[in-house]
């Protein structure tokens, strides 16, 4: 990539070569914000943070954790219908995206309090 000189007799020059590197540094960057997506549960409510954006629901507003059939990722319900997806848990992670389930429910269980459905 910072070859000079390349067998094909291709000369790269300086801006080139950095060039090149720009651009593994940008296609490094996009592959990072894969990693981002994350679900943080606590007494104060439910932080879910997807690739571009993160919010904070609080235990009032939350309905639960649903996972519809043929859906890729989880979601978090909250009032009127609506929905804020959990790109954290996915579905082609089988297992560990049960368990996840699983542990969001415990913890909902333990955090929020009693409430009787209105919706």
């Amino acid at each position: 990539v910072l070859l000079r000189v390349s067998p094909t007799g291709v000369y790269f020059r300086t801006a080139d070569q950095l060039a090149m590197a720009g651009i593994g540094v940008l296609l490094a960057g996009l592959a990072l914000l894969l990693t981002r997506p994350r679900i943080r549960v606590g007494p104060a409510g439910v932080a879910v943070r997807n690739v571009f954006s993160e919010r904070m629901i609080e235990w009032d507003l939350v309905r639960g954790l649903s996972f519809p059939d043929g859906a890729m990722w989880a979601r978090v319900d909250i009032p009127d219908d609506e929905f804020i997806n959990v790109m954290a848990i996915q579905s082609n992670d089988r297992e560990h995206a049960v368990a996840a389930v699983r542990k969001f429910r415990a913890l909902e269980r333990e955090y929020a309090p009693a409430r009787v459905d209105q919706d």
